[in-house]
């Protein structure tokens, strides 16, 4: 499990493809998250969790099948590109974001970005299939950051961050056009689906 609280920005320093369904990611972590790593741990990458396939000092490479390329924008980054990081939560650690799983529902595309003297707005394409589940004052899951979320329109949903988080994350260079994963609440989905449910029967 993860909190969505982003702890550094890794670099891609090597993609290996032996095949068009199969790739292997070596990320340079930032030193402070490499203390005490294992093979077979897990590590949100853009918000998808990956586990840990060799370490080689602070350099450590991720497996990503088929599904994981085809599902996430991780099939699409190169040696050069940057990910937002953070590892699994610990049973006692401060819960700063919101419960995550790491399994990603869906990409969506930033539509428009307003500026403004102290934060930043940043508009998303709302998926169809998630319509029911993006909130006004919900959480959600964008690239591994837990946010909150702004307006919603039938078209689009917004989030509003702050200099921290453009600091800390890839937030902080995204622009329009650019793809993020999507991981949606699961508390949320829960409530709705039961709800969706309940009215279904009643009819």
């Amino acid at each position: 499990m993860f909190t969505g609280i982003v702890q550094g920005m890794g670099r891609i320093t090597a993609v290996e493809s032996p095949s068009s369904d199969f790739r292997t990611h070596i990320v340079e972590l930032p030193s402070e998250m490499a203390d005490d790593l294992q093979i077979g741990a897990s590590v949100a990458n853009n918000g998808c969790c990956l586990t840990i396939t060799r370490i080689d000092g602070n350099r450590v490479s991720f497996d990503l099948m088929a599904k994981t390329l085809a599902k996430t924008n991780l099939g699409r980054l190169k040696a050069g590109d940057s990910v937002n990081l953070e590892r699994a939560a610990k049973i006692g650690d401060e819960i700063g974001g919101h419960l995550m799983s790491g399994h990603i529902m869906a990409v969506t595309a930033i539509t428009r970005i307003e500026e403004s003297e102290f934060n930043r707005t940043v508009w998303f394409a709302l998926p169809a299939e998630l319509k029911p589940y993006i909130l006004t004052k919900g959480f959600v899951g964008l690239d591994g950051c837990s946010l909150t979320i702004g307006e919603v329109t039938d078209t689009e949903f917004n989030v509003h961050l702050i200099p921290e988080t453009l600091q800390r994350t890839l937030f902080g260079s995204r622009k329009a056009g650019d793809e993020v994963n999507i991981e949606i609440d699961p508390q949320t989905q829960a409530v709705v689906d039961t709800v969706m449910r309940l009215m279904a029967a009643q009819k």
